[in-house]
């Protein structure tokens, strides 16, 4: 419970849209914005998807180049800026392991079970994990349930990934019915993990907060923003990002716990 809590602020996603909130950013420099917000209520990391101009799903180099940069001069080296390589139904694994390699990023996620696929061979996922290493790339694995898990495990125990300072995201409710998340959909996670690495949760829906809450007693830390959720504890909507991150700093703040910062992260895992 010493251990800072690394709150992570995922402010747009691959599908959310303007209809659904008005204040979900699409280009740079609205993502520029919600970062120096979330900022200022806590957040010290963002996970950034970046959108084609008719707002739909997009992995590209250039286009998160130029959001990296936008929000660098909003915030400085105070928010980690962690890029996806999800693939939202668009991507295939080569498209998403190539543009984590044309970007070289500070830090990226990468769902697991995105790219260990019949059609990669496990060698290449081991070329993309040790390059991921020796690039010295801060890297979140995704992990959607406890058989995910149990493959990072195996993957780990025969050596097609390297070790390294790895940090895992478990998606809570991500298969329940209506993809709402509750806290104890974190117990199947926490059943099969050996806590040899860090590791934080992000939830769908109301009980989001709830959820965030929880991990951080258990040690855990958490992601929270308008990609999964986009309603406060009470059930009203939020107003912004920041308002979720708010939510989650209050949290810690009852429960005794520190709130990371981004230099904090680096030396977990950069240093």
């Amino acid at each position: 419970m010493n251990q800072p809590l690394i709150v992570t602020v995922a402010p747009n996603g691959a599908y959310k849209t303007k209809e659904q909130h008005p204040n979900v950013p699409l280009t740079a420099a609205e993502l520029a914005q919600a970062a120096r917000e979330c900022l200022d209520s806590g957040a010290s990391m963002i996970h950034m998807h970046v959108r084609k101009p008719d707002g739909k799903h997009l992995l590209d180099a250039h286009a998160y180049l130029e959001a990296t940069a936008a929000v660098r001069k909003a915030v400085g080296q105070e928010l980690v800026v962690q890029i996806t390589t999800e693939a939202a139904q668009v991507y295939q694994p080569y498209e998403q392991m190539q543009v984590a390699r044309d970007v070289t990023p500070e830090a990226l996620s990468v769902g697991l079970r995105e790219i260990l696929k019949p059609e990669v061979p496990e060698s290449d996922i081991q070329a993309f994990f040790t390059w991921l290493k020796d690039s010295n790339v801060m890297t979140q694995v995704i992990l959607y349930d406890a058989a995910d898990v149990q493959a990072w495990q195996r993957l780990r125990a025969s050596g097609v990934i390297p070790e390294n300072k790895w940090f895992l995201l478990f998606v809570l409710g991500r298969y329940s019915a209506g993809q709402t998340s509750s806290p104890t959909d974190l117990l199947p996670f926490l059943e099969v993990n050996d806590n040899v690495y860090p590791w934080a949760m992000c939830a769908f829906g109301p009980q989001e907060n709830a959820c965030a809450i929880a991990a951080a007693s258990l040690g855990g830390h958490a992601r929270v923003g308008f990609e999964n959720n986009l309603f406060l504890k009470n059930g009203e909507q939020a107003a912004s990002n920041a308002a979720l991150v708010a939510q989650v700093n209050q949290g810690a703040m009852a429960l005794g716990r520190p709130l990371a910062t981004a230099q904090d992260i680096r030396n977990l895992f950069l240093n």
